[in-house]
């Protein structure tokens, strides 16, 4: 489509065509305080070809992902993404393609949402998985709709601050104008106190989330949190990182009645940003709870298998009052990526991709704590991710140094823990080399040294 630009004729036009006198009276309505009353101290107009040199050394001006070495988690890793991955993915029949409101018009597409929840199932142990959502942090608050739904309790759930304080923002927004209310349970430890958790369930909680691998990367008693709550008559979210499930229990095996994530690291980079890809999976009794789609296999007259839209549970297909959710996407291309990344990997891949990040993880943690400025801030063991707290509290400070080296060393806790304000948050994949390791090491060892340490 061509740029059309307004004349003064057009826009004389248009004024006349509404009724009004000039362009500034179509802002009457605006409070003049919120109005802006100094001029807008632009520079000259440039030509097409200025403005792309312009944009392209403001462009020079950032630093490639590829110059820093990324230590970042917190929902966003690092991981390796097999070259397959981009391979299927490009393909134009998926990439230009969309909802698959049409069954019969998109098979191809339909095989990729079943072939994805039979993983997914698979993975997490449990019964039933939907086509996905956005991301974990809402797939962690349409789970607690679900919850109160399922159960009839609207009064309570129960989050944990050791649940990334993001899904916990998410949860809240969804829940602000309902009348349920969000009980945190303290986590100074890094994980939940199973008898500080029976002390506040009772029959109004509907569902108690639980992140396993938590925030601070620490493994919680899931076993005990389980029969907690259960025996209280609320459900378990369990929000897990599908890599952890190389080596970790899944969530069906102790006892999760519904179960997300944030599946990125499914093969998904990180410079994709967001959305990612929301995981949810369930017991088959609460099927019908479920928000968004769910692809079934059947035959067609002749015998032949085909793939149809099993269940669509929102408003645009059932009663409104039926619906459980309005979300309308299933984010088919992140989906698509993680199916390929899945089938590709298998078992074994994702027991040596999980085994990679936790031994890892652990030996940067050992060579972190060998310094005295350094220490852990939890004593439970941890996968992939752990707390670092800084004994000279000046944690921005040697972030910014470690910047200047060239290392993502972590992620400030400060914005989310006023108690961990002297604490950063460190992630180490199966992507980092040892050499990369101690290097970074060495650049947190003398931040303060201004003597620069590379790789």
């Amino acid at each position: 489509m061509p740029y059309l630009y307004n004349t003064a004729e057009d826009q004389k036009a248009m004024l006349e065509a509404i009724g009004a006198q000039s362009i500034d009276e179509l802002f009457d309505p605006i409070p003049s305080e919120l109005q802006l009353s100094r001029p807008l101290d632009l520079p000259p107009a440039l030509s097409e070809m200025e403005l792309d040199q312009h944009f392209r050394q403001l462009a020079a001006r950032n630093r490639h992902a590829g110059e820093v070495v990324c230590f970042l988690g917190g929902g966003c890793y690092d991981h390796f993404v097999p070259a397959v991955v981009d391979a299927v993915a490009s393909r134009s029949e998926f990439y230009t393609s969309y909802t698959p409101y049409q069954a019969e018009a998109s098979q191809g597409n339909l095989q990729v949402v079943f072939e994805y929840q039979s993983m997914i199932t698979r993975l997490s142990g449990m019964d039933i998985s939907n086509a996905s959502l956005y991301d974990g942090a809402s797939a962690a608050a349409e789970a607690v709709l679900m919850a109160t739904s399922a159960t009839r309790r609207h009064k309570k759930i129960i989050v944990p601050e050791s649940l990334h304080p993001e899904y916990r923002a998410t949860i809240a927004t969804y829940l602000e104008n309902l009348e349920t209310e969000v009980l945190t349970l303290e986590t100074p430890n890094g994980i939940i106190d199973p008898n500080r958790l029976a002390a506040i369930i009772d029959n109004e909680v509907a569902a108690v989330v639980l992140q396993q691998p938590n925030f601070f990367g620490c493994l919680e008693d899931a076993d005990r949190v389980a029969k907690i709550t259960q025996e209280a008559g609320a459900l378990l979210i369990s929000a897990f990182d599908p890599l952890s499930l190389g080596i970790l229990r899944r969530p069906g095996d102790y006892g999760a009645n519904i179960a997300i994530a944030e599946g990125h690291t499914l093969g998904t980079p990180m410079s994709y940003g967001g959305p990612f890809l929301g995981i949810m999976a369930c017991d088959k009794n609460l099927v019908r709870r479920m928000p968004g789609r769910i692809a079934g296999k059947t035959v067609d007259r002749r015998g032949n298998d085909c793939y149809v839209l099993t269940m669509q549970t929102r408003e645009q297909h059932i009663r409104r009052e039926k619906a459980t959710s309005n979300v309308c996407t299933n984010q088919g291309l992140f989906a698509l990526r993680a199916t390929v990344y899945l089938s590709q990997m298998g078992p074994q891949g994702l027991r040596e991709t999980a085994n990679l990040c936790l031994q890892k993880s652990r030996y940067t943690a050992e060579q972190l704590c060998q310094q005295e400025r350094f220490s852990l801030a939890f004593e439970a063991p941890t996968f992939k991710e752990f707390v670092i707290r800084d004994a000279e509290n000046q944690v921005d400070e040697l972030l910014s140094s470690a910047l200047g080296d060239g290392f993502l060393a972590g992620i400030a806790l400060g914005e989310w823990y006023p108690n961990l304000a002297d604490c950063f948050l460190v992630a180490v994949t199966e992507k980092r080399t040892k050499e990369e390791i101690d290097a970074l090491v060495r650049s947190l060892a003398h931040a303060n040294s201004h003597v620069p340490v590379k790789v």
